[in-house]
């Protein structure tokens, strides 16, 4: 079990314009031209694995150089062991060699919150559904796959891939040791939400939503799995909720941290420990909705390693 980090004392910072607009009505320009406001979720920047690795030589500490929009104390010690024994799940899984040829496979269902100025002024709410397979090339030279309810489209070859857009391939050339990983996405989110960016999410935020993208939308292989769940075990302001539940209705242990009134659950089988989903709740009422309302909520339901896009995959991973 990795020791949480140090407290930080960090100075808030003043909200953009941009965010009172959408928290408080009042706060919104005279006349704004109606248009659809889709909810922000924080990312890490599109980089290189390569260009990431430099910036880790000129970056700060674990927790970056940037200055959150709110500070918090370490992780708790609960979400610490918690994310010890997810990790140790992770580790222990079958390991698959991926071959090039192959694709990253992924199936989720879920749904997201938008607002949209109603006709007579004010805000209103609307709820889409977000299910999702995806299928993207194990060493990013071929194009991919993407089916949703909008459709089936081909998604272009990523290349290289980025810690935004990653390929297996990518994740498994990342650190493993959880000090040297978490220091290297601290790197990259640092570029957009450290000092002098400007951002009210900070670097802390950020990347608690960063690694928990990588974990929901990937197929990586074990050991890197078990690193990020790690990782995440050093972030400041982590903590367990009991019992929560995923977009597919499955109830879970989750970790999670709070941002701006929203906390951000990383859901877990209780038996299994196996990553189920991800969700954001509401704390407080507000144009998002009432407190405890899901914002957004994502399950996994199945990946694993195909040999052509839209094949069922061959190889399943947790």
């Amino acid at each position: 079990m990795l020791p949480p980090p140090p407290y930080l004392e960090m100075a808030p910072q003043p909200l953009k314009e941009f965010l009172l607009n959408e928290i408080d009505p009042h706060h919104r320009a005279p006349t704004p031209a109606p248009a659809r406001l889709v909810r922000r979720r924080p990312r890490l920047l599109a980089v290189t694995a390569v260009a990431a690795a430099a910036a880790v030589a000129v970056v700060v500490s674990t927790q970056g150089g940037g200055t959150p929009a709110d500070k918090a104390p370490p992780a708790s010690a609960a979400s610490v062991q918690l994310l010890d024994r997810v990790a140790q799940a992770a580790y222990t899984q079958p390991r698959s060699q991926a071959r090039d040829s192959q694709y990253s496979y992924v199936k989720t269902v879920g749904h997201s919150t938008s607002l949209s100025e109603a006709p007579g002024g004010g805000m209103q709410r609307a709820t889409t559904t977000e299910n999702l397979e995806q299928w993207v090339a194990v060493d990013g030279t071929r194009p991919g796959l993407q089916r949703g309810t909008g459709g089936e489209k081909q998604i272009p070859a990523p290349g290289g891939g980025s810690l935004n857009s990653p390929t297996y391939k990518l994740l498994a050339a990342l650190p493993t040791d959880p000090e040297a990983l978490l220091k290297q996405i601290y790197a990259d989110a640092d570029l957009n939400h450290g000092t002098g960016s400007g951002s009210t999410t900070g670097p802390d935020q950020e990347v608690f939503t960063g690694i928990g993208d990588l974990l929901r939308r990937s197929v990586a292989p074990p050991e890197v799995s078990a690193a990020l769940y790690r990782a995440a075990g050093h972030i400041p302001g982590v903590v367990t909720v009991d019992d929560a539940v995923d977009a597919a209705g499955r109830h879970g242990i989750a970790v999670a941290r709070t941002h701006n009134d929203e906390r951000s659950e990383w859901i877990f089988d209780k038996q299994t420990l196996r990553l189920l989903g991800e969700r954001t709740v509401l704390l407080k009422d507000g144009p998002w909705g009432k407190a405890g309302d899901e914002v957004t909520s994502v399950a996994v339901v199945a990946r694993g390693l195909a040999d052509a896009p839209g094949r069922a995959p061959t190889t399943k991973s947790n």
